[in-house]
């Protein structure tokens, strides 16, 4: 059986697997800049402040994390793909704190409903909902 095959890790109950993404941290160059950013897109501070040199945000069950490094800004490397229950609402949202989102939402054809903003150091999020 291919190691590929999703069967195949119902036939060895006892190999460890893999569960949830309990967070991803981000390098910021500029903790001050940063910090309003993700709250003004409603993100929860839940550790840290300006003046810290890591910061963490509630995502559902899990953190986006913030750490100060001089090596931010970043060449695009990739995106954060969130859910949330209203992806117009967040791009109002947006809109209303000055930031600027790359497109206004959209209808994908793989069957969701997005848009993206890239933060202060380069990183790209995309703010999407599954369409119904």
């Amino acid at each position: 059986m291919s190691t590929l095959d999703p069967s195949a890790a119902q036939t060895t109950p006892h190999e460890p697997r893999i569960e949830s993404l309990s967070a991803i941290t981000l390098a910021t160059s500029d903790m001050r800049r940063a910090l309003p950013f993700y709250e003004a897109l409603g993100f929860p501070l839940k550790y840290g402040g300006p003046q810290h040199a890591f910061a963490s945000f509630a995502l559902g069950g899990s953190y986006l994390n913030l750490i100060a490094d001089a090596r931010a800004p970043v060449a695009w490397w990739g995106r954060v793909i969130i859910y949330v229950s209203d992806v117009d609402g967040i791009y109002d949202k947006a809109l209303a704190a000055g930031l600027q989102p790359s497109f206004a939402p959209s209808d994908a054809p793989w069957g969701e409903r997005y848009f993206h903003i890239t933060d202060p150091d380069g990183h790209e999020l995309s703010f999407a909902r599954p369409l119904r």
